[in-house]
């Protein structure tokens, strides 16, 4: 039994496959980790997108990210299931920094606040401006 770490990993499903088929691609990456004692800790399933660049002639994907731990031992095993696995075209692990997950948490709360007040500010600006409000003060003289 070796070194329990705790990873990431960032994988791409090819997009053409049916919602009922990518779910089956995510629960058999699950089960894997799973069975060989690791624990998925969190999964976010970040949906169909457009790819930067095309990879094997496709350009959409399916994008899932999961963090879990595992024994340092069997990423080997779990990056070997990757490659053979047909249905994920390109997958990237890392090990888990804890640090780093806060802060793009925070930062992406901060954000969503951010962007929150915004929209509001632009609410009320658009609710409080009248365009007969702009004409008001001037008076018109006679001549």
């Amino acid at each position: 039994m070796g070194i329990r770490r705790s990873y990431e990993t960032t994988y791409i499903i090819n997009a053409v496959l049916e919602d009922a088929e990518i779910e089956a691609v995510i629960q058999r990456v699950n089960s894997f980790i799973t069975d060989q004692g690791g624990k998925i800790v969190e999964e976010n399933q970040w949906g169909r997108r457009r790819l930067a660049y095309p990879i094997e002639k496709k350009y959409n994907g399916f994008y899932v990210h999961s963090v879990f731990e595992l024994d340092a031992d069997v990423l080997p095993q779990l990056e070997r299931y990757f490659n053979l696995e047909e249905s994920i075209m390109r997958h990237l692990t890392m090990q888990f920094d804890s640090k780093l997950h806060e802060f793009r948490k925070v930062r992406a709360e901060a954000q969503a606040a951010r962007a929150a007040q915004m929209a509001e500010e632009s609410k009320a600006a658009s609710n409080g401006f009248n365009k007969s409000d702009e004409f008001e003060d001037i008076e018109i003289g006679e001549e």
